[in-house]
């Protein structure tokens, strides 16, 4: 089932996204499916005809995951770390599809970074991994732009990382996907960079999340980006940047200059 947030120019609301005679048709549902059943109003739209929005505004935090693909930890000069290397977004980060991300003034080397985003269903801690399943709501895509200017400058990443609209999701919420072997990519103004699997996780999704939860609870909404495949490269003021994964859809971005 596929769960997007969109708007017709009014208030934003939730649909399921299905196809019907050949076109994909967004049919509304009541209330936000986080917390309440799922129950059609009865509005229909072509998908074509509406905007569709951040499927999940996280209600605390995303919570990130640095080096999880040897091979890209090995492009940047790095090894793979023994234990998982976590890092935070905020809220303010996360932006929809076609949404533009403002790259910031400090930073002349935004890169992309395409990551499978998993989306948490419920309250999460200490859980193993196992009972992660039973937590997960679905999966979207993710862009972790990066700032590698002042990542390489300071040993924390907070300016690299957290900037304002730093987190595109989209296009919607999958929720019936096996997260262990998707072809993954990215490509800027169509231009291959990214071209890989999820079945190179250093640390498989159910792993992670149950590692996560040790350290921090996770809540509704949440979301778990699980590191990103080689071939990142910086995305330029003028681009468009696309993240593509099996199963799930494509996110577009404009990559835009204040």
């Amino acid at each position: 089932m596929r769960i997007a947030r969109f708007t017709t120019g009014e208030d934003p609301m939730y649909g399921i996204v299905q196809e019907k005679d050949g076109q994909d048709m967004v049919y509304g549902i009541t209330g936000d499916p986080l917390y309440t059943e799922i129950r059609p109003t009865g509005t229909i739209h072509p998908l074509s005809e509406v905007r569709l929005l951040a499927p999940v505004i996280p209600r605390s935090k995303v919570v990130c995951v640095g080096r999880n693909y040897a091979a890209h930890a090995a492009e940047l000069g790095n090894e793979v770390p023994e234990q998982a290397l976590f890092f935070l977004k905020p809220n303010t980060a996360v932006v929809g599809p076609g949404d533009p991300v403002m790259l910031p003034a400090y930073s002349q080397e935004v890169s992309l970074e395409a990551e499978l985003a998993v989306v948490i269903k419920r309250m999460t801690k200490d859980v193993t991994a196992a009972q992660v399943p039973d937590h997960v709501l679905g999966y979207t895509c993710a862009n972790d732009l990066t700032a590698r200017d002042a990542q390489r400058a300071e040993d924390q990443w907070f300016r690299a990382k957290a900037f304002d609209t730093s987190c595109p999701i989209g296009p919607w919420i999958e929720t019936d996907l096996d997260p262990s072997a998707l072809r993954i990519t990215s490509t800027v103004d169509g231009e291959i960079a990214q071209d890989g699997t999820t079945a190179d996780m250093v640390r498989p999704v159910a792993e992670l999340i149950a590692e996560i939860s040790t350290v921090v609870t996770l809540l509704p909404g949440d979301l778990v980006l699980t590191g990103t495949p080689a071939g990142v490269r910086t995305a330029p003021p003028g681009s468009v940047v696309e993240v593509t994964i099996e199963g799930l859809g494509t996110l577009s971005n404009p990559m835009v200059r204040r």
